[in-house]
């Protein structure tokens, strides 16, 4: 997709930004990534000293799949793979995450920039989402070319601009990505993707950020990186041959007949189009203060308050929904019941009834899959006409740290299930559930899921564990939430936000108490199965992690 020097179309001709100021007394940064930093070498004395007021960072290195999800600095960590809810109370999307867009030359410093941004903007969920990673896959004639410096990888063609557009779209909505890995020694992508999730924070950086229209339109907040071409190329040369395993003459032809040439025809004039321009990128801590204090004013605007009390009393005196059912109340239900509700029961004799009560509970959820006819043989030779599954496959998705306790359960009946996982943690300062760790099959798009929590008190959890499955394009009528013990709360809140999703259940209780346990409940199952020490007020939520 080819874009004009400065497309006239991409959005109104604002004024000049304002450069930002610069801070007093400080040189160029001369560093762009990690990895330049370590392989500086002898190109480290073409450069301006560095002077700097900040205290010392951990190196850190964006999301790809041999990297867990997150960026560590000196400070804490920062989670890029996870996220809070997006959703409210009736399981629609609230505010969209706030997009950064980062543009400037090859290897201004937009990189360093972003990492600076992120680890002052002292918020937990950041997605850092590269240009680099969305160039095309080039022909065999384009491969040769590359192999030989002569094709321009600085031109707006060599971008995927749909697939860019298409995956921010998504990020900003909260679902979750698929982002091809480039590989820039062998020109190409790799043949694994990595999975990103949508955020409070989502920064996009790339030479091209501001050269299509409707990329421009998906940023809330527009930086322009203005470095000294004679820095840029000190540093592009650096990594080009470092980390690329190029050689100088080829790194200097190629900045020579592409680089520079595309810098002031397509890259240069999109400076107008930023809100505002930082001066010698991330030398300027000055700069980029006053842009976290605009993110951090915007993101207040846009803050997420999960509404328990809403959740409580939105369905009071509602009948049951349709989509739930509840396992026959038999006097061997009820008995298990009593058994695994009485506090003086002892550990062995809770987990034993409560596997029980798991098992009669699965084989009551196996009997709402589709099923078809079918014809076999006998031994004795004659045909029987049977059922037999009409589904693909089912799968298992449990909510850690109790569902997994259904796992067992579920193996047990359904040969060959697949199992996936859900980490949801309560944040303790707001009371939101957080998405916080995922592995989930592939192609669970096609499955029946399974999703198992042993409590659900208000739902929260339950409704953030569907999102993700929904994400990953599970669709609504094949989700079946299976739970030991419901309280009404969390059944009116997951069905009114999921129409379409079974909710299955051994029994309902009907109330919930002010800390939001059910009543009368089951005390903490949790602890009560593995055997960890009890919350102190004896709730049935997990201490952390939330299974509501």
């Amino acid at each position: 997709m080819a874009a004009p020097p400065a497309p006239a179309d991409a959005a109104p001709s604002p004024p000049p930004p304002p450069a930002a100021p610069d801070a007093p007394g400080r040189p160029a940064e001369h560093s762009e990534t990690a990895c330049e930093d370590r392989n500086a070498g002898s190109l480290d004395r073409l450069l301006p000293a560095v002077a700097t007021r900040r205290s010392p960072r951990k190196r850190t290195t964006s999301q790809c799949k041999s990297e867990p999800p997150l960026l560590r600095t000196s400070k804490r960590t920062i989670y890029t793979a996870g996220r809070p809810p997006w959703y409210n109370e009736h399981g629609t999307q609230s505010k969209e995450a706030f997009a950064i867009g980062l543009g400037g030359g090859s290897a201004s410093g937009k990189t360093t920039v972003a990492r600076m941004i992120i680890e002052a903007l002292d918020v937990p969920w950041v997605v850092l989402l590269s240009m680099d990673s969305f160039y095309k896959v080039l022909t065999q004639q384009q491969q040769e070319q590359a192999a030989h410096n002569d094709f321009n990888f600085d031109h707006p063609d060599a971008f995927d601009f749909d697939l860019i557009i298409s995956t921010l779209k998504k990020l900003k909505q909260g679902r979750s990505v698929q982002v091809p890995i480039y590989d820039f020694t062998t020109h190409s992508r790799k043949k694994d993707w990595k999975t990103l999730y949508g955020a409070n924070v989502i920064i996009f950086e790339g030479i091209m950020a501001f050269a299509d229209k409707t990329l421009l339109e998906l940023l809330d907040m527009r930086i322009f990186v203005d470095t000294d071409s004679d820095i840029r190329l000190v540093r592009r040369l650096r990594r080009d041959i470092s980390e690329r395993g190029r050689d100088i003459e080829g790194v200097i032809k190629q900045y020579h007949k592409f680089v520079k040439p595309a810098f002031d025809q397509y890259i240069q004039p999109t400076m107008r189009l930023a809100d505002i321009v930082v001066p010698r990128g991330s030398g300027n801590a000055v700069a980029i203060d006053l842009i976290v204090q605009h993110v951090h004013s915007q993101l207040e605007e846009r803050k997420l308050r999960w509404d328990m009390a809403a959740l409580a009393s939105a369905h009071q005196c509602h009948p049951l929904p349709q989509t739930l059912s509840v396992l026959k109340s038999t006097p061997q239900v009820r008995g298990m019941h009593t058994i695994i509700r009485d506090r003086e029961t002892s550990r062995d004799e809770f987990i034993f009834y409560s596997k029980r009560l798991m098992r009669l509970l699965i084989e009551h959820a196996l009997s709402f899959l589709p099923f078809q006819d079918c014809v076999v043989q006998t031994p004795q030779g004659q045909d029987y006409a049977g059922k037999c599954y009409a589904g693909k496959q089912i799968t298992g998705v449990s909510i850690l740290r109790a569902g997994e306790t259904m796992e067992p359960a579920l193996r047990a009946v359904c040969k060959d299930v697949r199992i996936g996982t859900i980490l949801i943690q309560t944040n303790q300062l707001t009371g939101e559930p957080e998405l916080h760790y995922l592995r989930l099959p592939k192609d669970i798009s096609d499955d029946h899921v399974i999703l198992m929590d042993c409590t659900v008190s208000t739902g929260a959890a339950a409704m953030m564990a569907v999102r993700v499955l929904l994400d990953h394009d599970v669709p609504e009528d094949k989700i079946f939430l299976l739970s030991l013990l419901m309280a009404e709360m969390g059944v009116h809140s997951v069905a009114y936000a999921f129409p379409r999703v079974r909710i299955i259940t051994t029994a309902v209780d009907k109330r919930v108490n002010d800390l939001f346990r059910i009543i009368p409940g089951i005390g903490n199952f949790g602890d009560r199965y593995f055997g960890t020490d009890a919350v102190p007020d004896g709730s049935d939520e997990e201490e952390v992690v939330s299974t509501g």
